[in-house]
């Protein structure tokens, strides 16, 4: 299974900036050699011509374009939202869904999170779910209760996509959790997963996210159970953000046939 670097660009970027960014990634993803893979998630009004650059890149089979939402249903009257197929129409191939800030700044639930899931996956787009803890229930040790919950309600039975972990402490404040801590809960993840999901042959990629820096990869990506990462405000500096492609790289496997849940 390839690493996976996601660069979430949430609500910044005009044209000229996200073209110049884009370009410089693309540029810098071909020297890169490994098995990774990068997916950058512009605003909306950067999707298409984001998409113009990496299929300008070439064929690399390495380089995607996310999104950062979608709705529920495929169409309706829903002023000011935009649909997975709209999306897919576009050439985006990942979506974001249920990160922390959708979750608290906009009510989101995970039951709301399932059917966006749905949605997503029958346009055929590949989600990247989040979930994580709050700084109040990591201090109540509910961190393994909280996830068991997340999970359950935010994946449907057969979840083909890819979970992001992100502590909703870790965003924004330049901390990660000690590497011990975070061994144990993409450990603890691992079982929640195959629990929901019934089936030993699905794999689920597990991503880390909160705070990763180029100087933070290494230590993260060298934990066996995660799968890469979900970069915010590094991903908005092309250097920095290739400096952790180049990382996660180093930590790859030779390309290899997967019989699970991973789509390329």
């Amino acid at each position: 299974m390839p690493k996976l670097v996601v660069g979430n660009w949430k609500m910044h970027g005009l044209r000229e900036h996200a073209s110049h960014l884009a370009r410089a990634i693309a540029e810098g993803v071909r020297s890169i050699e490994g098995n990774v893979q990068t997916i950058i998630c512009p605003p909306f009004t950067q999707l298409a011509g984001v998409h113009d650059i990496i299929d300008a890149s070439g064929p690399t089979g390495q380089f995607f374009l996310g999104a950062q939402d979608c709705h529920t249903t495929a169409s309706g009257p829903f002023t000011g939202d935009i649909s997975a197929t709209m999306l897919a129409d576009l050439g985006t191939k990942y979506v974001i869904l249920g990160h922390s800030e959708r979750r608290q700044a906009h009510g989101e639930t995970s039951q709301i999170v399932c059917k966006k899931v749905q949605a997503a996956e029958a346009a055929g787009l590949i989600p990247i779910v989040c979930v994580g803890e709050t700084l109040a229930e990591r201090r109540e040790g509910r961190t393994a209760s909280v996830l068991a919950a997340q999970i359950e309600s935010s994946l449907t039975d057969r979840f083909t996509g890819v979970l992001a972990y992100e502590p909703v402490w870790a965003i924004g404040s330049g901390i990660i959790p000690p590497r011990e801590e975070l061994e144990r809960t993409a450990a603890l993840i691992v079982g929640l997963l195959q629990s929901h999901l019934k089936a030993d042959d699905i794999r689920v990629p597990i991503l880390y996210g909160g705070s990763v820096t180029a100087s933070q990869a290494p230590s993260i990506l060298s934990i066996g159970a995660l799968d890469g990462v979900l970069v915010g405000s590094a991903s908005l500096e092309a250097e920095g953000f290739l400096d952790i492609i180049r990382v996660a790289a180093s930590f790859s496997s030779p390309p290899l046939i997967q019989t699970g849940s991973f789509r390329s």
